[in-house]
């Protein structure tokens, strides 16, 4: 059984930064890409950023491209997110996802292609 566990989510001002961090636990954590996906109230999941296995490749949405980063350290088996300029737009609940082995084309998008979910941690972006 795989676990995922997010941390990091709290209240920042527009303009501000947060981390988020996902610790994977259960299985080898080097097979599975990784991805974030976040929820705000009233709306869909929508997908966020992944990354692949080995870390050398990575995905981003428009909206968030050029102020998000992802990585990931399979040493701690852990993938973090790192939020920059955030908008009131990014108020959302964040989630951690896993999928085993590789994930090509739109599958990186949907969130059905990730079989491990963490519970979600809460961002939320005052003006």
């Amino acid at each position: 059984q795989v676990q995922l566990v997010e941390s990091g989510g709290g209240l920042v001002q527009a303009g501000g930064s947060l981390r988020l961090s996902c610790t994977v636990s259960g299985r080898t954590f080097m097979p599975y890409s990784m991805g974030w996906f976040r929820q705000a109230p009233g709306q869909e999941r929508e997908f966020v950023t992944a990354i692949s296995s080995s870390g050398l490749s990575t995905y981003y949405a428009d909206s968030v491209k050029g102020r998000f980063t992802i990585s990931r350290d399979n040493a701690k088996n852990t993938v973090n997110l790192q939020m920059n300029s955030l908008k009131p737009e990014d108020t959302a609940v964040y989630y951690c996802a896993a999928a085993p082995g590789r994930l090509y084309g739109s599958d990186l998008f949907r969130d059905v292609s990730y079989d491990y979910w963490g519970q979600g941690t809460q961002v939320t972006v005052s003006t």
